[in-house]
């Protein structure tokens, strides 16, 4: 499973690069505080329900959730429905927020 750190992915965000971010938290969470892109829970992932990521099958998408257990489930079982290069956030927003904030 590839993964990238929450540095890497700010530096990536602050140079202004288009990526493809997919939220896997749940709604609630999704509500309080996310970086942007796609809100599909992983739930939602496990039942094959990836309608609105299935063109992105050959590009980067990288997967987030609270704390990157989730996302990383998410690689793999998107990499069984065909997916070529995903992504995990090393510590998802937890990393994230305890390095830069909200």
């Amino acid at each position: 499973m590839n993964t990238i750190t929450v540095e890497e992915l700010k530096a990536r965000l602050d140079a202004g690069e288009k990526l493809n971010l997919v939220d896997v938290r749940e709604a609630h969470e999704h509500a309080e505080f996310n970086i942007g892109g796609i809100h599909l829970p992983v739930g939602n992932i496990m039942m094959t329900e990836t309608d609105s990521i299935d063109d992105l099958k050959e590009q980067e998408v990288i997967f987030y959730c609270r704390s990157g257990a989730r996302s990383g489930q998410a690689c793999l079982f998107t990499a069984n429905l065909g997916f070529t290069n995903t992504f995990n956030l090393v510590g998802g927003m937890l990393a994230w927020r305890e390095k830069f904030g909200e």
